[in-house]
């Protein structure tokens, strides 16, 4: 039987996402994978980060964060309900939780830190390692689509919650899988990387395959092995180039640089500033008709 990918092992940027000058800001939850490196803070709702995790700026978290062991913060982390910080992990500056602090032995918090709730002195990750080994049987057994409510939902655990009471939709997480690289310079990744719609990035993005979705800002180019597909309205300041993959650039979209790939599809109003080389076969479309 096949199953589909992890939902955990590739580059999720949802609709909405900006990159600014010291942090990512979402308004969804952040999950990072172990041993990946974010260069500059970051702003979410939920913020759960893998082991040796490292941040180059503030975490602040509308809701609770959870920090594995072995994770670095270069400044400050706020939390707005509760904060899980493993053992060994280091911020370089100030910890403060509106709610309860859980936190592991040999925890280095450089310039303090306090919080309204309750504190306890523990390691309280073996709930992190759980959630993710449930995900995987998840996976396992086929239940694709709970994998992914749990995803969505991974660390919004309020048991309190007015089950009649009608509920607000979720917003998608962002999601930087284990061993990446993200900053103003470039985004690595080796898995596959979907970028939402109405995005303002920037750095170079390296991926196994890119979607970019509707109306996004991508200020550097875009790099993959595989297919990349850039959707309307999209503006890309740099180059397009795919080692072995097709490249599709939506109605409307423009590519300031090269682009480079096997086959090209160009929408209505598509625009290349560049040159084009292109393998394969190059179309172009002049109807919405024509891209069906």
């Amino acid at each position: 039987m096949a199953f589909r990918r992890d939902p955990l092992d590739e580059l999720v940027v949802p609709d909405g996402t900006e990159a600014k000058e010291v942090a990512l800001e979402t308004d969804g939850d952040v999950l990072v994978g172990a041993r990946s490196t974010v260069e500059f803070g970051v702003r979410g709702r939920n913020v759960l980060a893998g082991e040796s995790a490292e941040f180059g700026g503030d975490i602040e978290a509308e809701a609770d964060c959870r920090l594995d062991m072995w994770c670095d913060v270069a400044d400050n982390v706020l939390v707005g309900q509760d904060a899980y910080i493993g053992e060994r992990v280091h911020i370089g500056g100030e910890m403060k939780v509106a709610g309860d602090l859980d936190i592991g032995d040999d925890v280095e918090i450089d310039e303090g830190f306090e919080a309204n709730g309750w504190i306890v002195i523990r390691n309280p990750m073996p709930t992190i390692v759980f959630l993710f080994v449930y995900l995987k049987q998840l996976l396992l057994i086929g239940e694709e689509d709970a994998a992914q409510r749990l995803v969505s939902q991974l660390v919004d655990d309020d048991e309190d919650e007015d089950e009649d009471a009608e509920a607000e939709p979720v917003p998608d997480p962002l999601i930087v899988p284990r061993n990446a690289t993200v900053s103003d310079d470039a985004w690595r990744v080796s898995t596959p990387a979907t970028i939402g719609d109405d995005c303002r990035l920037h750095g170079n993005i390296r991926a196994e395959s890119i979607d970019v979705g509707e109306d996004c800002n991508i200020f550097g180019s875009l790099r993959a092995r595989e297919d990349v597909t850039v959707g309307e309205g999209t503006r890309i300041h740099g180059d397009l180039t795919t080692r072995s993959g097709d490249v599709v650039v939506e109605p409307g979209a423009r590519i300031l640089g090269d682009v480079s790939c096997s086959d090209l599809e160009l929408g209505p109003g598509a625009e290349v500033d560049g040159s084009i080389r292109a393998d394969g076969e190059i179309t172009m479309g002049t109807t919405e008709r024509d891209l069906e």
